[in-house]
């Protein structure tokens, strides 16, 4: 079933409230799926010549002092980890190509989860309320973000599987839906080069319109060839540093309800995950039509 949520703050002195507001929108959206759940949020790094980078590590004990010990001492960039249970944060000034390197040959074991200026990836087994505890998701200031609660009904449970999916750097997707050709895209991407880590239906339309995007195309016009290539039912949230991007099928089989204010854009599978938010009652509320692009920007 799956449930997915999104939140972008229209005011700069609101940014401090997108965790508590995000929180119960996916703790509620738990309902629609219990086994794993994940939120990418943007928070723009000030110095352009630095990156971000959220990792993941399968031991929960995993001590990030010594990854960033280790970085430090074994490259010529000064660079800084926090770590929050198993998820791990990198802000340095490596470039993306160097540090996956890096990291594969001095702790492979650990999962690199998204790349960029601005994004930070949290995806967890367990459900969601769980989750965004051991997380501290009402503690996030940031200007966007999106989420997902899966109900896998195909591929493993595991974190890997979970969403959001990362493709590329400062853009995920969360996909509430199946496709049935997700082979078929895949087998078409991987003759070009580009490389899969899960079996996960979602990461095919992910990598698919990074492709596209890095052929040129803007995320609208890769969306448009994603209606004709992409086979299933489907609504796909997405979220690059400066946007957040809503999309449903041709059937429009799976939910969406957004509510606008002055304050906020609020997405979820549900009304109900929306029903807390402060303006609610005097909110812009519709449900998309199918194969229409909605798109805001911070």
């Amino acid at each position: 079933m799956c449930g997915i949520v999104g939140l972008m703050i229209k005011r700069t002195s609101k940014r401090s409230q997108l965790g508590k507001w995000i929180t119960p929108m996916i703790i509620c959206m738990g309902d629609r799926g219990s086994d794993s759940a994940g939120l990418a949020v943007f928070i723009p790094i000030d110095d352009p010549s630095l990156k971000r980078f959220s990792l993941f590590s399968p031991q929960s004990s995993f001590n990030w002092i010594n990854l960033e010990e280790a970085l430090n001492k074994e490259t010529s960039f000064k660079s800084t980890v926090s770590g929050l249970e198993n998820h791990g944060q990198v802000i340095s000034p490596m470039s993306p190509k160097d540090f996956e390197k890096w990291l594969n040959q001095r702790f492979p074991f650990i999962h690199l989860l998204s790349i960029g200026q601005s994004i930070e990836v949290y995806k967890d087994m367990g459900h969601p309320r769980d989750i965004a505890d051991r997380y501290n998701f009402e503690k996030i200031d940031a200007s966007h973000c999106v989420g997902h609660t899966r109900m896998a009904t195909e591929s493993a449970v595991s974190p890997a599987h979970a969403h959001p999916f990362t493709a590329g750097e400062d853009f995920c997707l969360v996909h509430n839906g199946s496709l049935s050709n997700p082979w078929s895209l895949r087998r078409k991407l991987e003759k070009k080069g580009i490389n899969f880590e899960t079996d996960n239906d979602t990461e095919a339309a992910c990598r698919f319109l990074e492709w596209r995007m890095q052929e040129g195309q803007s995320l609208e016009a890769a969306l448009q060839e994603a209606f004709v290539e992409l086979d299933g039912f489907y609504t796909l949230l997405m979220a690059t540093k400066n946007k957040i991007i809503l999309v449903r099928d041709a059937f429009a089989c799976k939910p969406a309800v957004v509510a606008e204010t002055q304050d906020y854009v609020a997405i979820g599978s549900e009304f109900r995950s929306l029903a807390h938010l402060p303006g609610i009652e005097n909110a812009k509320l519709f449900e998309p039509t199918p194969e229409e692009i909605y798109s805001w920007s911070v």
